[in-house]
């Protein structure tokens, strides 16, 4: 069997439940075609480039398969028939990753750096926004 990736952009007035049953609507049709999917990663809701179908924003689901061309076939004609899927793209890789792809990865370094900048407002008082070291400077001068 060969691996792919598979990327769906469904309408944005879905909520995250929906986009989830129809994700796994999706593996199921993988599953009974005789292949599996790996990986299933909800990117979120974002904007997209341009307008599709009237659409700015749309819910990012990826998926990594391990399946044969038939029921890749079978999945692209099924995300076409489906109304809420405005657009969907799978290309075959050599292998897949096991880890996060790279946009989940860019989400979990902003959540960090979000954590670290709380954390050092939390270490300064109201009136000190500055931290000690260059207070000092600032008072021998």
């Amino acid at each position: 069997m060969a691996y792919y990736e598979s990327v769906f952009i469904t309408r944005p007035d879905i909520t995250t439940v929906q986009v989830e049953a129809l994700s796994d609507s999706f593996k199921a049709i993988i599953a009974e075609n005789g292949g599996s999917a790996t990986k299933d990663e909800y990117w979120g809701l974002r904007s997209l480039s341009y307008k599709v179908k009237k659409n700015r924003k749309g819910h990012y689901v990826m998926l990594n398969l391990d399946a044969p061309a038939g029921a890749v076939k079978e999945l692209e004609r099924n995300m076409r028939i489906n109304e809420d899927v405005i657009r969907f793209m799978t290309i075959r890789v050599d292998s897949l990753d096991a880890e996060p792809s790279v946009m989940m990865r860019s989400k979990n370094a902003r959540d960090e750096k979000n954590k670290r900048d709380n954390f050092k407002e939390e270490h300064y008082s109201d009136h000190q926004r500055t931290p000690p070291a260059q207070q000092d400077q600032g008072e021998s001068q």
